[in-house]
């Protein structure tokens, strides 16, 4: 098991998608959006890397570790929804950057499900880790 939650390929991911969401929200939308969309894809990209850290620090239970990456998950889906509603309301009028944040976010998507599968059919039980 990862001795961070950094070492997670997932996290690494996941965070540097929400710092390019948070400047692309900065630099990209229209003023209009700063209290609206843009804050909303701002927290829920956000919460894909918080949930995923969370999970991690609560690790050693298997039910909590896998509900906080369900909620990654949600928050994964969520953005991606939030990239697609900018796009087709033309606040977000970069087509390369809509493609280009859907196609990652998709993937990151893929890969905290991979990851979750993982947990699910892998975690050791509490009793087995607590020598860690």
């Amino acid at each position: 098991m990862a001795k961070s939650y950094r070492d997670y390929e997932i996290w690494q991911m996941a965070h540097e998608l929400a710092v390019r969401v948070h400047i692309m929200t900065l630099e990209k939308l229209p003023k209009f959006e700063v209290y609206e969309e843009a804050s909303q894809i701002r927290r829920s990209s956000k919460s894909i890397s918080s949930n995923i850290v969370e999970g991690f620090g609560r690790k050693r239970y298997k039910n909590d570790f896998i509900r906080f990456l369900i909620y990654a998950l949600a928050s994964c889906d969520e953005t991606r929804d939030h990239v697609e509603f900018l796009y087709e309301t033309g606040s977000l009028k970069e087509v390369w950057l809509f493609e280009d944040l859907g196609k990652q976010y998709d993937i990151l998507g893929k890969k905290i499900n991979t990851f979750l599968k993982g947990v699910i059919e892998q975690h050791l039980a509490p009793k087995e880790v607590s020598g860690q």
